[in-house]
């Protein structure tokens, strides 16, 4: 993983390949960011004055790359050989409008300019982040930025570019105790996220039921985490019918998996449900070829929750975190579950499976109602639950729904923290009336219309009697086009809430 170093200064001795700066987009214009930036004995006047004249206008997103001779007879200052000017849009000023909604504060800005950095600088060997980072929600923001920032899969064939191999931050505080902490919580995320965006990236023939278990295991050794793992026959002798029946199809048998990190005296007891579907066929109900490729994606809630206990172990957060991987292969193999078909899950519930390619709900359901066993205090359940939320909020906000406004209050506020966005969806009780069957309890499915809803709906008749939230990432876990591959949201947004919990 990427290096990460705090310096208070920007002197000769700071030895990188590249050096960092912001510029704001300020009436067409590209401003050098300088307030709250430790640049003592580097004069920028030359560079600030260079800048228009690149055709550089500062825009959010926007980088540009230039020699370090630009700075002129101040060019001794420094050993980097060369400057990269990363644009943060309209600029850190406050005020300007409504930030909540339009998801434009300062940290946010700073944290998204540091990553853009770091992943245009993928293959150097080191960068110095000179960037504002004179106070401490700055200082997180640029130094969790650049090292989630930082990011390569792997597993790619041929192997992939390096990423950036150390980053160094200059800031005032880097001396300070509550430097220290920024530190860790930064590698601590970007562990945590790198992980969850590993195992979402892996392809489905390396990533079955089985390896992800056993990824869980090695995982909850190396960090001391205690874990329970539930097989194909437990499963079954158990009555976890909507997990077992979800599995049923393919010759890679299903799994429940939990992983816990447990404190001395915790505040509060946190079940953390994560969506494991490895690859999602769609079953029986089988989806549109150009569907499935990203499909290796229906996993993501797993990878999400796994990462984030593993962060929690790192920080010693003072919270048990208990997470949930229901894991499944739903293929349209001769054994798979066909429409129609009336399933019993593990609190007695009878499910009619109308659609079989609504198999997340089933296997979420199955955890939900064994995590209650253990008396949490919150359940949230991550998801790429349904296209639906995509079409209501588009890949760059997740959506949230629950039984408890106040849970649901804490999630959205984590979501601003650190800019890891969601929305709130009803989760009205005449949603209920979607979701009527003949023959069973419930369709594992509704009538057309509100489909994230209803989704969430039918996992509310498993959480009636604790608080819950439930998040959609369908949208959020995963980039197609050009940058296609795993994001490794929600995980900032939940770590923010976990630290937060009293």
């Amino acid at each position: 993983m990427t290096i990460l170093e705090l310096t208070t200064s920007c002197d000769p001795r700071l030895n990188v390949d590249v050096l960092v700066l912001a510029a704001a987009h300020i009436d067409q214009t590209p401003v050098l960011l300088t307030d709250g930036v430790v640049n003592q004995g580097l004069d920028l006047t030359a560079l600030a004055t260079a800048l228009p004249t690149t055709g550089f206008t500062g825009e959010l997103d926007a980088v540009i790359r230039v020699p370090s001779s630009v700075l002129g007879s101040n060019v001794t200052a420094v050993r980097a050989d060369s400057l990269l000017i990363v644009g943060t849009g309209p600029g850190l000023a406050a005020g300007s409008g409504d930030e909540t909604a339009l998801g434009a504060d300062r940290a946010g800005v700073l944290r998204r300019a540091a990553g853009c950095a770091a992943r245009e600088l993928a293959g150097m060997d080191s960068a110095a982040f000179l960037l504002p980072a004179d106070d401490l929600d700055d200082l997180r923001a640029v130094t969790e930025g650049a090292l989630v920032g930082a990011y390569a899969w792997s597993g790619r064939v041929p192997a992939p570019t390096a990423p950036l191999g150390r980053v160094v931050v200059a800031t005032a505080l880097a001396d300070s105790v509550e430097a220290s902490a920024a530190e860790a919580r930064a590698i601590a995320l970007a562990e945590a996220t790198a992980l969850a965006r590993d195992l979402v990236n892996e392809p489905p023939n390396r990533l079955t039921p089985q390896t992800f278990t056993q990824r869980a295991r090695a995982i909850a050794d190396d960090a001391g985490l205690d874990i329970e793992i539930l097989d194909e026959a437990l499963l079954r002798e158990q009555g976890f019918g909507g997990i077992v029946g979800v599995g049923q199809g393919s010759v890679h048998p299903p799994f429940l998996v939990r992983v816990s990190w447990v404190p001395e005296n915790p505040a509060q007891r946190i079940a953390l449900i994560g969506k494991g579907i490895t690859f999602d066929s769609g079953g029986l109900s089988l989806k549109p070829p150009a569907s499935m490729p990203e499909m290796k994606s229906d996993m993501a809630g797993a990878a999400t929750v796994l990462g984030v206990v593993l962060a929690a172990a790192r920080q010693e957060l003072a919270v048990r975190v208990d997470a949930w991987l229901a894991l499944a292969e739903n293929m349209p193999g001769g054994g798979a579950q066909r429409p129609s078909d009336i399933i019993t899950m593990y609190d007695g519930t009878t499910v009619e499976v109308t659609n079989t390619d609504a198999e997340g709900r089933l296997v979420l359901a199955d955890a939900l109602a064994r995590a209650v066993q253990d008396g949490p205090d919150a359940v949230i359940d991550v998801a790429t639950l349904t296209g639906a939320c995509i079409i209501a909020l588009g890949h760059d906000v997740s959506g949230v729904m629950g039984n408890n406004q106040d849970l649901v209050d804490s999630l959205l506020a984590a979501s601003r923290n650190v800019d890891d966005k969601a929305w709130q969806l009803p989760l009205f009780e005449t949603y209920k009336d979607q979701l009527k069957s003949n023959f069973a309890d419930i369709p594992n499915i509704g009538t057309p219309g509100a489909g994230t809803i209803t989704a969430a709906t039918f996992l509310s008749y498993f959480t009636e009697d604790y608080p819950w939230a439930h998040l959609d990432i369908a949208g959020t876990a995963w980039k197609s086009g050009s940058e296609k591959g795993a994001t490794g949201r929600p995980v900032p947004l939940l770590l923010n809430y976990l630290r937060n919990v009293k």
